[in-house]
């Protein structure tokens, strides 16, 4: 094994914060690491550190004069009107045969590699940039949250993509799912100190769980003991026939030590407020179809959610989770069909904007004030902030300088705080640290009511959910299994298209030319080519379009996300959701015409 970095006694404060307090840590060429760690803790300043773009306070960091750092960059590298093709070929200096062979494995069709990069939504030009990655051939890879707004099918081609990776890789992430998937060590960045564990996160987590525990009895046996010597002592040691004995054991007393039992740097509870569980069914679709009035998502919908269960809503980025998130809560009118909620159902809907009708001159204490139920104790109130970032003075900030993102949490609190009896939430994991995101699922779990509800952090997902709605190809049904079976069917369907894609390109070009050349004879050829050339110019004219709604998306969402005034923020909502339809539309198009 060759040690390509090593960290040695490093020291980096921010203020009073010592993020790197006499930390150290050795990356081999063949060790595959998850980092995890609070936010806050310094994770992504130890990244910046690694890679050379900030200096340590003191210390050193050694390279290897062989390594190849190969960084997934969080900015977009490419160039006005370059093709997926072009960009790989530029940035990897590559054949574009082997491009060709490395984006496959990301899932791109033969077409779309000639089609400018521009064109592709955000979670496509993230497969481009993972290809350009592996093209440079890196020793080591370091990945910052690589999994963030990834739908199932991307993170499962990542993690296939890192599984076949034979060199070293660092990733930071909170994702648990994926870091177990892809990960055989743990680092812990705590208290300033960091700490290499042989085996996944899982496996750390629970370790951790254990020798807490041990040294909790261990320390309960030490306390008896020390008691019983104690009390020996006190009787004996005034008595000359027994004070040489009572030496004795005062001796053994000094021996014995306890241990410092280890916890967690702070503890994040959530508890929802308890409603009546109630039977029956909690809602009721009828031939409901969705979308907006020139694009139908789903059609001949039929379902029937039970209460008290909790319902994950699957699919790919652009199959519609949202529109249907949205048509059952009427924030989007069915296009025909029905919504039936039961009776009494009281419905909490936490969406990403729904902060933008906040009112500017509260408090964040106010306003959650306001949406806890009356009995609630206002000490628990302060805890339920603190568990979302609200702490101290923090909850005396008025709500006209909260940032986006700290809305969009404070709306979450004090949607947990109120009384509902069915919640629906769409990505509530956004903005959460995994501590919070791990309260919120044992809150959940523990919860009467019923939920319905999306997310891309699959740990939440597999912990939370108790059934399945799969929204695919136009239709919204219940899936026949549960979540894990739901994962297992998406990597099977990868798995497969890699061995027909392997079987495929066995053959000798001229025998793949003979079997096009019979695929394409007969009479209605001409036609069938005449409606192929057609197909290639809509997806073309579609790819274009998706491209800049794309773009205009997240550039409103950037200023959403800043604004403070709220006829602004609403402003942006609006054409959000505008956006958001177009573009559901058009992709929605766009997988129909590559089938």
């Amino acid at each position: 094994m060759t040690v390509l970095l090593q960290l040695r006694d490093a020291h980096k404060r921010y203020g009073a914060q010592h993020l790197l307090d006499g930390a150290g840590f050795t990356l081999t060429d063949t060790d595959k690491v998850g980092l995890i760690g609070r936010n806050g803790c310094g994770k992504s300043t130890l990244c910046r550190v690694l890679l050379g773009d900030e200096e340590l306070d003191a210390g050193d960091l050694f390279r290897h004069n062989r390594l190849r750092l190969g960084y997934l960059r969080q900015h977009d590298p490419f160039a006005a009107g370059e093709t997926v093709m072009q960009f790989l070929m530029r940035d990897s200096g590559q054949p574009d045969w082997r491009c060709g062979e490395v984006a496959w494995r990301f899932e791109f069709p033969d077409a779309a590699l000639n089609r400018p990069v521009s064109e592709f939504s955000g979670g496509w030009q993230t497969r481009v940039k993972l290809a350009a990655l592996l093209l440079h051939d890196p020793n080591l890879l370091l990945l910052d949250e690589p999994t963030n707004f990834l739908d199932l099918r991307t993170q499962l081609l990542l993690e296939r993509f890192l599984n076949e990776f034979r060199s070293a890789c660092l990733v930071v992430s909170h994702d648990r799912a994926f870091l177990k998937a892809t990960c055989t060590q743990t680092l812990e960045l705590a208290r300033g100190q960091l700490t290499m564990y042989p085996g996944d996160v899982e496996a750390h987590i629970a370790s951790q769980a254990e020798r807490r525990e041990h040294d909790r009895r261990v320390n309960a046996t030490t306390a008896s003991k020390r008691k019983q010597l104690e009390t020996f002592i006190d009787k004996n040691r005034a008595r000359a026939s027994t004070a040489s004995q009572a030496r004795s054991k005062a001796k053994q007393l000094e021996r014995l030590e306890m241990i410092e039992v280890e916890g967690p740097e702070s503890t994040v509870r959530i508890r929802l407020p308890a409603v009546e569980p109630r039977k029956g069914s909690a809602v009721r679709c009828v031939g409901l179809s969705i979308g907006y009035p020139d694009h139908t998502v789903a059609s001949g919908v039929d379902l029937d959610l039970e209460h008290g269960s909790r319902i994950a809503i699957v699919g790919d980025n652009g199959q519609g989770k949202t529109t249907f998130l949205r048509s059952l809560t009427d924030s989007l009118p069915p296009l025909s069909g029905e919504v039936r909620w039961g009776y009494g159902c009281d419905i909490g809907v936490y969406a990403q904007h729904v902060y933008t009708t906040l009112p500017e001159d509260w408090t964040a204490y106010d306003y959650l004030r306001h949406r806890a139920t009356a009995e609630t104790k206002p000490q628990w109130i302060l805890d339920v902030a603190g568990s979302f970032l609200f702490r101290g003075e923090h909850t005396e900030k008025r709500i006209g300088v909260l940032s986006g993102g700290e809305r969009a949490r404070l709306v979450l609190a004090g949607l947990l705080l109120a009384r509902h009896n069915v919640l629906v939430l769409d990505e509530p994991g956004n903005h959460l640290d995994v501590e919070t995101v791990d309260a919120l699922a044992e809150a959940l779990i523990d919860y009467a009511g019923t939920i319905v509800f999306t997310s891309h952090d699959r740990h939440f997902m597999h912990r939370v959910a108790t059934g399945v709605v799969e929204v695919r190809d136009g239709r919204v049904a219940n899936y026949p299994g549960d979540y894990d079976s739901y994962v297992y069917r998406v990597g099977k369907e990868i798995s497969d298209g890699a061995r027909e894609h392997a079987a495929l390109t066995r053959g000798t070009p001229k025998a793949i030319k003979s079997a096009a050349a019979s695929s394409g004879a007969g009479d209605g050829s001409k036609s069938q080519a005449q409606r192929q050339r057609e197909r290639k110019k809509e997806a073309s004219a579609l790819e274009r379009k998706i491209a800049k709604l794309d773009e205009q998306k997240k550039s409103i969402h950037a200023e959403l996300m800043q604004a403070t005034d709220a006829a602004v923020a609403q402003r942006l909502h609006e054409e959000v959701s505008v956006l958001s339809a177009e573009l559901d539309e058009a992709e929605s198009r766009w997988l129909e015409l590559q089938e």
